[in-house]
Protein backbone atom coordinates (compact mmCIF):
# COMPACT_ATOMS: atom_id res chain seq x y z
CA UNK A 1 0.00 0.00 0.00
CA UNK A 2 1.44 3.35 -1.40
CA UNK A 3 0.89 6.23 1.32
CA UNK A 4 0.27 9.79 0.46
CA UNK A 5 2.74 12.06 1.66
CA UNK A 6 1.38 13.52 4.59
CA UNK A 7 0.80 10.13 6.14
CA UNK A 8 4.62 9.65 5.32
CA UNK A 9 5.22 12.53 6.94
CA UNK A 10 3.13 11.71 10.09
CA UNK A 11 5.13 8.48 10.39
CA UNK A 12 8.61 10.36 10.10
CA UNK A 13 7.39 12.14 12.79
CA UNK A 14 6.38 9.56 15.20
CA UNK A 15 10.09 7.66 14.46
CA UNK A 16 11.60 11.01 15.24
CA UNK A 17 12.73 11.91 11.54
CA UNK A 18 12.78 15.92 11.49
CA UNK A 19 9.96 17.10 9.42
CA UNK A 20 8.18 20.01 9.17
CA UNK A 21 4.63 21.27 10.03
CA UNK A 22 1.97 20.11 7.52
CA UNK A 23 -1.73 20.00 7.81
CA UNK A 24 -4.33 18.49 5.46
CA UNK A 25 -6.75 20.69 3.45
CA UNK A 26 -10.09 19.66 1.57
CA UNK A 27 -11.35 22.90 0.70
CA UNK A 28 -9.22 26.48 -0.14
CA UNK A 29 -11.47 27.59 3.56
CA UNK A 30 -9.19 24.88 5.07
CA UNK A 31 -5.91 25.91 3.16
CA UNK A 32 -6.43 29.73 4.62
CA UNK A 33 -6.64 28.00 8.12
CA UNK A 34 -3.92 25.46 8.03
CA UNK A 35 -1.73 28.75 6.52
CA UNK A 36 -2.79 30.99 9.32
CA UNK A 37 -2.16 28.38 11.90
CA UNK A 38 1.24 27.18 10.91
CA UNK A 39 2.51 31.29 9.94
CA UNK A 40 4.62 32.77 7.51
CA UNK A 41 5.86 31.11 4.18
CA UNK A 42 3.94 27.76 3.65
CA UNK A 43 3.47 25.28 0.33
CA UNK A 44 0.38 24.01 -0.45
CA UNK A 45 0.73 20.66 -2.07
CA UNK A 46 -1.62 17.93 -4.20
CA UNK A 47 -1.67 14.89 -2.51
CA UNK A 48 -1.92 12.54 -5.15
CA UNK A 49 0.11 8.99 -5.92
CA UNK A 50 2.07 10.36 -8.17
CA UNK A 51 5.40 11.78 -9.41
CA UNK A 52 5.81 15.17 -11.16
CA UNK A 53 3.47 17.24 -9.44
CA UNK A 54 5.21 20.64 -8.69
CA UNK A 55 5.68 20.08 -13.21
CA UNK A 56 1.87 19.98 -13.47
CA UNK A 57 1.20 23.01 -11.04
CA UNK A 58 0.66 20.77 -7.88
CA UNK A 59 2.63 22.52 -5.73
CA UNK A 60 2.99 26.29 -5.18
CA UNK A 61 4.76 28.48 -2.83
CA UNK A 62 2.63 31.08 -1.00
CA UNK A 63 3.28 33.54 1.18
CA UNK A 64 0.12 34.56 2.63
CA UNK A 65 -2.92 32.84 3.91
CA UNK A 66 -4.71 34.76 1.44
CA UNK A 67 -2.31 33.65 -1.28
CA UNK A 68 -2.36 30.20 -0.02
CA UNK A 69 -6.17 30.12 -0.42
CA UNK A 70 -6.17 31.43 -4.10
CA UNK A 71 -3.55 28.80 -5.46
CA UNK A 72 -5.48 26.16 -3.61
CA UNK A 73 -8.10 27.10 -6.13
CA UNK A 74 -6.09 26.25 -9.55
CA UNK A 75 -5.21 22.94 -7.68
CA UNK A 76 -8.38 21.24 -6.02
CA UNK A 77 -9.64 18.93 -9.04
CA UNK A 78 -6.01 19.45 -10.90
CA UNK A 79 -5.55 16.03 -12.71
CA UNK A 80 -1.79 14.90 -12.24
CA UNK A 81 -1.21 12.15 -14.37
CA UNK A 82 -4.87 10.13 -13.83
CA UNK A 83 -5.42 10.98 -10.33
CA UNK A 84 -7.93 14.09 -9.35
CA UNK A 85 -6.36 16.17 -6.29
CA UNK A 86 -9.31 15.93 -3.44
CA UNK A 87 -6.93 16.68 -0.77
CA UNK A 88 -4.04 18.88 -0.42
CA UNK A 89 -0.85 19.68 2.75
CA UNK A 90 0.06 23.29 3.66
CA UNK A 91 3.69 22.48 4.66
CA UNK A 92 5.88 24.64 6.44
CA UNK A 93 8.55 26.61 4.13
CA UNK A 94 11.64 26.07 4.19
CA UNK A 95 15.31 28.18 3.75
CA UNK A 96 16.72 25.31 1.52
CA UNK A 97 20.19 25.83 0.58
CA UNK A 98 20.99 21.77 -0.66
CA UNK A 99 18.41 18.82 -1.40
CA UNK A 100 19.65 15.22 -1.56
CA UNK A 101 17.93 11.79 -2.36
CA UNK A 102 18.09 8.78 0.48
CA UNK A 103 15.87 5.60 0.23
CA UNK A 104 15.43 2.30 1.61
CA UNK A 105 13.85 -0.24 -0.07
CA UNK A 106 12.73 -4.43 -0.97
CA UNK A 107 15.75 -5.61 -3.27
CA UNK A 108 13.74 -8.68 -4.56
CA UNK A 109 15.99 -9.73 -6.81
CA UNK A 110 18.75 -10.50 -4.08
CA UNK A 111 16.64 -11.45 -0.86
CA UNK A 112 17.92 -8.39 0.61
CA UNK A 113 17.56 -4.48 1.56
CA UNK A 114 18.90 -1.91 -0.75
CA UNK A 115 20.18 1.67 0.32
CA UNK A 116 20.04 4.59 -2.59
CA UNK A 117 21.60 8.11 -1.41
CA UNK A 118 22.77 10.42 -3.33
CA UNK A 119 23.69 13.94 -2.84
CA UNK A 120 22.06 14.85 -5.73
CA UNK A 121 18.50 15.00 -5.01
CA UNK A 122 15.27 17.07 -6.09
CA UNK A 123 15.01 15.44 -9.77
CA UNK A 124 13.48 12.12 -10.83
CA UNK A 125 15.79 9.41 -9.12
CA UNK A 126 14.73 7.64 -12.33
CA UNK A 127 16.60 10.41 -14.78
CA UNK A 128 19.99 10.02 -12.09
CA UNK A 129 20.32 6.87 -12.11
CA UNK A 130 20.05 6.62 -16.00
CA UNK A 131 21.83 9.93 -17.00
CA UNK A 132 24.53 10.12 -14.14
CA UNK A 133 24.46 6.46 -12.45
CA UNK A 134 27.78 7.41 -10.74
CA UNK A 135 25.99 10.26 -8.66
CA UNK A 136 23.91 7.36 -7.25
CA UNK A 137 25.17 5.31 -4.51
CA UNK A 138 24.13 1.89 -3.98
CA UNK A 139 24.49 0.19 -0.54
CA UNK A 140 23.37 -3.33 0.39
CA UNK A 141 21.94 -3.24 3.80
CA UNK A 142 21.80 -6.91 5.56
CA UNK A 143 18.58 -7.45 6.84
CA UNK A 144 19.73 -8.79 10.10
CA UNK A 145 21.27 -5.42 11.19
CA UNK A 146 19.46 -3.00 9.03
CA UNK A 147 20.77 0.35 9.14
CA UNK A 148 22.44 1.26 12.47
CA UNK A 149 24.51 4.53 12.62
CA UNK A 150 28.00 2.40 11.74
CA UNK A 151 26.31 1.62 8.42
CA UNK A 152 24.23 4.91 8.30
CA UNK A 153 28.04 6.81 7.91
CA UNK A 154 29.25 4.30 4.98
CA UNK A 155 25.84 5.45 2.89
CA UNK A 156 26.54 9.15 3.79
CA UNK A 157 30.20 8.65 2.66
CA UNK A 158 29.41 6.26 -0.25
CA UNK A 159 26.77 9.15 -0.91
CA UNK A 160 29.74 11.89 -0.97
CA UNK A 161 28.72 13.96 1.70
CA UNK A 162 30.90 16.20 2.84
CA UNK A 163 32.70 15.61 6.28
CA UNK A 164 31.03 18.25 8.43
CA UNK A 165 27.60 16.52 6.70
CA UNK A 166 28.29 12.66 7.44
CA UNK A 167 27.83 12.84 11.18
CA UNK A 168 24.42 14.71 11.33
CA UNK A 169 22.67 13.37 7.90
CA UNK A 170 23.87 9.65 9.42
CA UNK A 171 21.69 9.94 11.89
CA UNK A 172 18.64 11.26 10.08
CA UNK A 173 19.18 7.71 8.00
CA UNK A 174 19.06 5.96 10.81
CA UNK A 175 15.79 7.18 12.28
CA UNK A 176 14.31 6.30 8.52
CA UNK A 177 15.18 2.93 8.77
CA UNK A 178 13.56 2.53 11.70
CA UNK A 179 10.73 3.86 10.21
CA UNK A 180 11.07 0.97 7.22
CA UNK A 181 12.13 -1.42 10.16
CA UNK A 182 8.95 -0.68 12.90
CA UNK A 183 6.05 -0.68 10.11
CA UNK A 184 7.24 -3.27 7.98
CA UNK A 185 7.76 -1.08 4.26
CA UNK A 186 8.83 -2.24 1.48
CA UNK A 187 10.09 1.56 0.45
CA UNK A 188 11.01 4.45 2.23
CA UNK A 189 11.94 7.38 -0.15
CA UNK A 190 13.11 11.45 1.25
CA UNK A 191 13.58 13.19 -2.11
CA UNK A 192 14.40 15.78 -1.27
CA UNK A 193 16.06 15.69 2.07
CA UNK A 194 17.42 19.02 2.93
CA UNK A 195 19.85 21.05 4.40
CA UNK A 196 18.39 24.55 5.44
CA UNK A 197 19.95 27.68 5.60
CA UNK A 198 20.11 27.22 9.18
CA UNK A 199 21.83 24.20 9.16
CA UNK A 200 19.28 21.58 9.93
CA UNK A 201 18.68 18.53 7.90
CA UNK A 202 14.95 18.09 7.54
CA UNK A 203 12.86 14.96 5.24
CA UNK A 204 10.89 18.02 3.34
CA UNK A 205 8.72 15.21 1.15
CA UNK A 206 8.16 11.16 1.90
CA UNK A 207 7.03 8.28 0.00
CA UNK A 208 6.58 5.52 2.02
CA UNK A 209 4.92 2.21 0.83
CA UNK A 210 3.73 -0.72 3.24
CA UNK A 211 3.47 -4.53 3.01
CA UNK A 212 0.18 -5.20 3.27
CA UNK A 213 1.25 -8.85 4.02
CA UNK A 214 2.32 -7.21 7.43
CA UNK A 215 -0.94 -5.69 8.15
CA UNK A 216 -1.69 -8.33 11.19
CA UNK A 217 1.18 -6.77 12.82
CA UNK A 218 0.02 -2.98 12.45
CA UNK A 219 -3.95 -2.57 13.26
CA UNK A 220 -2.93 1.24 11.91
CA UNK A 221 -2.61 0.32 8.49
CA UNK A 222 -5.85 -0.25 7.41
CA UNK A 223 -6.87 3.21 8.30
CA UNK A 224 -3.92 4.51 6.26
CA UNK A 225 -5.84 3.25 2.81
CA UNK A 226 -8.13 5.51 0.49
CA UNK A 227 -10.50 3.36 0.10
CA UNK A 228 -12.67 5.85 -2.15
CA UNK A 229 -9.20 6.10 -4.17
CA UNK A 230 -9.16 1.83 -4.40
CA UNK A 231 -9.57 0.30 -8.15
CA UNK A 232 -13.52 -0.70 -7.31
CA UNK A 233 -12.50 -3.80 -8.57
CA UNK A 234 -9.54 -4.63 -6.70
CA UNK A 235 -11.53 -3.77 -3.38
CA UNK A 236 -14.21 -6.17 -4.27
CA UNK A 237 -11.77 -8.93 -5.27
CA UNK A 238 -9.73 -8.00 -1.78
CA UNK A 239 -13.05 -8.43 -0.45
CA UNK A 240 -12.91 -11.62 -1.04
CA UNK A 241 -9.53 -12.48 -0.59
CA UNK A 242 -8.55 -12.94 -4.24
CA UNK A 243 -5.17 -12.22 -5.68
CA UNK A 244 -6.10 -9.64 -7.93
CA UNK A 245 -4.65 -6.70 -9.88
CA UNK A 246 -5.98 -5.04 -12.80
CA UNK A 247 -4.11 -4.36 -16.47
CA UNK A 248 -5.02 -2.87 -19.43
CA UNK A 249 -5.98 -5.73 -22.40
CA UNK A 250 -8.78 -7.42 -22.98
CA UNK A 251 -8.39 -11.18 -22.06
CA UNK A 252 -9.53 -11.66 -18.80
CA UNK A 253 -6.93 -14.30 -16.78
CA UNK A 254 -8.40 -16.98 -14.03
CA UNK A 255 -5.68 -19.32 -12.85
CA UNK A 256 -4.75 -21.33 -9.61
CA UNK A 257 -0.69 -20.37 -8.81
CA UNK A 258 1.13 -16.81 -9.06
CA UNK A 259 3.63 -18.96 -11.21
CA UNK A 260 0.91 -20.16 -13.52
CA UNK A 261 -0.65 -17.13 -13.86
CA UNK A 262 2.46 -15.23 -14.70
CA UNK A 263 3.38 -17.60 -17.38
CA UNK A 264 -0.35 -17.03 -18.87
CA UNK A 265 0.01 -13.60 -19.18
CA UNK A 266 2.41 -14.00 -20.91
CA UNK A 267 1.47 -16.67 -23.48
CA UNK A 268 -1.85 -14.79 -23.83
CA UNK A 269 -0.14 -11.44 -24.95
CA UNK A 270 2.25 -13.67 -27.31
CA UNK A 271 -1.48 -15.52 -29.01
CA UNK A 272 -2.92 -11.52 -28.96
CA UNK A 273 0.10 -10.63 -31.54
CA UNK A 274 -1.80 -12.56 -34.17
CA UNK A 275 -5.50 -11.21 -33.25
CA UNK A 276 -5.70 -7.63 -33.08
CA UNK A 277 -2.48 -7.08 -30.48
CA UNK A 278 -5.22 -7.95 -27.88
CA UNK A 279 -3.42 -7.96 -23.95
CA UNK A 280 -4.52 -9.85 -20.39
CA UNK A 281 -6.64 -7.37 -18.73
CA UNK A 282 -5.90 -8.67 -15.55
CA UNK A 283 -3.51 -11.06 -12.51
CA UNK A 284 -6.02 -13.67 -11.10
CA UNK A 285 -5.00 -15.96 -9.06
CA UNK A 286 -7.30 -18.47 -6.95
CA UNK A 287 -5.29 -20.05 -5.08
CA UNK A 288 -5.60 -23.21 -4.15
CA UNK A 289 -9.45 -23.66 -3.77
CA UNK A 290 -11.59 -23.66 -6.79
CA UNK A 291 -15.10 -23.96 -5.69
CA UNK A 292 -18.13 -22.45 -7.09
CA UNK A 293 -17.80 -19.55 -4.59
CA UNK A 294 -14.53 -19.05 -5.07
CA UNK A 295 -15.00 -19.39 -8.84
CA UNK A 296 -17.97 -17.06 -8.88
CA UNK A 297 -16.21 -14.39 -6.49
CA UNK A 298 -13.63 -14.34 -9.52
CA UNK A 299 -15.47 -14.71 -12.48
CA UNK A 300 -17.52 -11.85 -10.84
CA UNK A 301 -14.83 -9.20 -10.36
CA UNK A 302 -13.19 -10.07 -13.96
CA UNK A 303 -16.80 -9.57 -15.66
CA UNK A 304 -17.47 -6.74 -14.01
CA UNK A 305 -14.79 -5.07 -16.10
CA UNK A 306 -15.89 -3.12 -19.27
CA UNK A 307 -12.62 -3.66 -20.67
CA UNK A 308 -12.42 -7.30 -21.07
CA UNK A 309 -13.95 -9.33 -24.03
CA UNK A 310 -13.17 -12.36 -23.40
CA UNK A 311 -11.85 -14.75 -20.04
CA UNK A 312 -9.03 -17.16 -19.86
CA UNK A 313 -9.60 -20.06 -17.39
CA UNK A 314 -5.81 -22.20 -17.23
CA UNK A 315 -5.90 -24.69 -13.98
CA UNK A 316 -3.24 -27.32 -13.31
CA UNK A 317 -5.20 -29.77 -11.06
CA UNK A 318 -2.98 -30.50 -8.14
CA UNK A 319 -4.71 -30.77 -4.19
CA UNK A 320 -7.72 -29.61 -5.77
CA UNK A 321 -8.61 -31.92 -8.51
CA UNK A 322 -9.77 -30.44 -12.29
CA UNK A 323 -13.06 -32.35 -11.18
CA UNK A 324 -13.78 -29.94 -8.04
CA UNK A 325 -13.01 -27.26 -10.52
CA UNK A 326 -14.79 -27.98 -13.00
CA UNK A 327 -17.98 -28.00 -10.95
CA UNK A 328 -17.01 -25.04 -9.70
CA UNK A 329 -16.95 -23.20 -13.47
CA UNK A 330 -20.67 -25.14 -14.07
CA UNK A 331 -21.78 -23.36 -10.75
CA UNK A 332 -20.28 -20.05 -10.71
CA UNK A 333 -21.77 -19.51 -14.43
CA UNK A 334 -25.60 -21.12 -12.73
CA UNK A 335 -24.93 -18.35 -9.72
CA UNK A 336 -23.63 -15.01 -11.86
CA UNK A 337 -26.83 -16.51 -14.53
CA UNK A 338 -27.36 -13.68 -16.98
CA UNK A 339 -24.61 -11.34 -15.33
CA UNK A 340 -22.06 -13.78 -17.16
CA UNK A 341 -22.40 -12.73 -20.70
CA UNK A 342 -18.57 -13.38 -22.31
CA UNK A 343 -17.20 -16.39 -23.79
CA UNK A 344 -14.59 -18.30 -21.31
CA UNK A 345 -12.15 -20.17 -22.71
CA UNK A 346 -11.54 -23.17 -20.11
CA UNK A 347 -7.90 -25.31 -20.26
CA UNK A 348 -7.62 -27.84 -17.32
CA UNK A 349 -4.53 -30.52 -16.68
CA UNK A 350 -3.48 -32.44 -13.92
CA UNK A 351 -5.20 -34.30 -11.57
CA UNK A 352 -8.61 -35.79 -12.54
CA UNK A 353 -8.25 -34.00 -15.82
CA UNK A 354 -10.69 -36.32 -17.97
CA UNK A 355 -13.00 -36.06 -15.25
CA UNK A 356 -12.82 -32.31 -15.14
CA UNK A 357 -13.15 -31.92 -19.09
CA UNK A 358 -16.33 -34.64 -19.01
CA UNK A 359 -18.06 -32.46 -16.50
CA UNK A 360 -17.74 -29.26 -18.91
CA UNK A 361 -18.67 -30.99 -21.97
CA UNK A 362 -21.82 -32.50 -20.07
CA UNK A 363 -23.16 -28.70 -18.97
CA UNK A 364 -22.46 -27.87 -22.37
CA UNK A 365 -22.47 -24.33 -21.23
CA UNK A 366 -22.93 -21.91 -24.81
CA UNK A 367 -20.51 -19.82 -23.28
CA UNK A 368 -17.29 -22.36 -22.62
CA UNK A 369 -15.00 -23.29 -24.66
CA UNK A 370 -12.51 -26.06 -23.90
CA UNK A 371 -9.13 -26.05 -24.55
CA UNK A 372 -6.44 -28.87 -24.95
CA UNK A 373 -2.99 -27.12 -23.87
CA UNK A 374 -2.30 -23.68 -23.16
CA UNK A 375 -1.35 -22.24 -26.23
CA UNK A 376 -4.12 -23.21 -27.85
CA UNK A 377 -6.49 -21.76 -24.63
CA UNK A 378 -4.55 -18.27 -24.88
CA UNK A 379 -4.71 -18.19 -28.70
CA UNK A 380 -8.68 -18.91 -28.64
CA UNK A 381 -9.40 -16.35 -25.96
CA UNK A 382 -7.64 -13.55 -27.98
CA UNK A 383 -9.85 -14.60 -31.05
CA UNK A 384 -12.59 -14.13 -28.99
CA UNK A 385 -11.80 -10.87 -27.52
CA UNK A 386 -10.67 -9.32 -30.90
CA UNK A 387 -14.16 -10.70 -32.70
Amino acid sequence: MDLYEYQARDLFEKYEVPVLAGIVADTPEEVRAAAEKIGGVVVVKAQVKAGGRGKAGGVKVAKTPDEAYELSKAIFGLDIKGHVVKRVMVAQGARIDKEYYFSVLLDRANRSYLSLCSVEGGMEIEELAVERPEALARIDVNPGTGIDKAKAVEIAEAAGFSADLVDKVSDVFVKLYNVYKGEDATLVEVNPLVLTEEGDVIALDGKVSLDENAEFRHAGHALLEDKDAADPLEAKAKANDLNYVKLDGEVGVIGNGAGLVMSTLDVVAYAGENHGGVKPANFLDIGGGASAEVMAAGLDVILGDPQVKSVFVNVFGGITACDAVAKGIVGALAELGSSASKPLVVRLDGNKVDEGRAILRDANHPLVTLAETMDEGADKAAELANA
